[in-house]
């Protein structure tokens, strides 16, 4: 499986997980009154690792508050991990202490960046130490630290030849695998680039990047014509324009440094109804990949 179809499989997935938490909501709340329990929070964490000296916290939780101090013990699963401790990764304690009348603590751990490679992708699996009567096996005593590097925000990464793949395309624009597209700064906008001909040519769309928060490299777009109906179903609907915009149910992001940004679209036709909801995978490549590309014809 290629780089960008593996992409576009992890983005159908946030699609689909968010369907299933839609349609399965509780608004009544209920307070625990069982055993005590104590477990990591989460059992997989992705963490972006920056160049910093900042600490990365690892929640460790509580089904009860307790009137005295609790410590737990934190072990390394060697095998389930492919980071190496004090090469890619430091832990501050091999112990967590979860104080008194409290619910919850961190364990810390923080990346050494200058050792993890752009295309890196590590983790290290921890195991909770604790007495087996506290363990719930719905959860078990792991979680999953996945480790990817955070490099600065580099606007100039983003412009230039692009690569895009959409799962629109097997639906409406049959004999086409992707497209290769160029982008430019938008004088207009900060932090915004021109994606010139992105599905239709003739049709350019405008993206913004927001790189106030290293940990949310997020992008946005407005409602924009994405080209028309004629183009896309054969025929007009509605005013003939075909629309695309982002859903509100999951976050569109970049990565600075492998240069792709994965793109969540809702397609429309104003008064007439919504195509889907799809998944862009955009890869910036070098001018002579680009080249080779063009010469082999896409």
């Amino acid at each position: 499986m290629s780089k960008i179809m593996k992409r576009i499989f992890i983005g159908l997935s946030a699609i689909v997980a968010i369907a299933m938490g839609l349609s399965g909501c509780d608004s009544d709340r209920t307070t625990y009154s069982g055993p005590e329990y104590v477990m990591f929070s989460d059992t997989l964490t992705f963490y972006p690792v920056q160049n910093s000296t900042e600490w990365f916290n690892v929640p460790v939780a509580s089904t009860v508050a307790c009137d005295y101090d609790r410590t737990f013990g934190i072990e390394i699963d060697d095998k389930a991990s492919n980071a190496i401790e004090n090469k890619h990764y430091e832990i501050e304690s091999n112990t967590v202490t979860i104080k008194a009348g409290e619910l919850a603590a961190n364990l810390r751990i923080r990346g050494l960046y200058d050792n993890i490679g752009k295309t890196d992708s590590l983790a290290v699996t921890l195991r909770l130490l604790s007495k087996e009567n506290v363990q719930w096996s719905m959860y078990g005593a792991k979680t999953r630290v996945q480790m990817i590097k955070a490099c600065p925000f580099d606007f100039d990464v983003f412009t230039g030849y692009c690569l895009v793949q959409s799962t629109f395309f097997k639906d409406y624009m049959v004999g086409t695998e992707k497209r290769l597209i160029k982008t430019e700064k938008d004088p207009s906008n900060k932090n915004t680039i021109i994606l010139k001909d992105f599905y239709y040519k003739g049709y350019n769309l405008k993206l913004e990047f927001d790189p106030s928060n290293p940990l949310k490299p997020f992008v946005e777009m407005d409602k924009q014509v994405l080209g028309t109906t004629a183009e896309a179903f054969g025929t007009t609907y509605g005013n003939g324009k075909l629309m695309i915009n982002q859903p509100t149910e999951v976050e569109s992001y970049y990565n600075v440094c492998q240069s792709f940004v994965i793109l969540y679209t809702t397609i429309s036709v104003d008064n007439v109804g919504t195509v889907g909801t799809y998944v862009n995978v955009l890869e910036w490549i070098s001018d002579e990949e680009a080249d080779q590309i063009i010469k082999d014809g896409i």
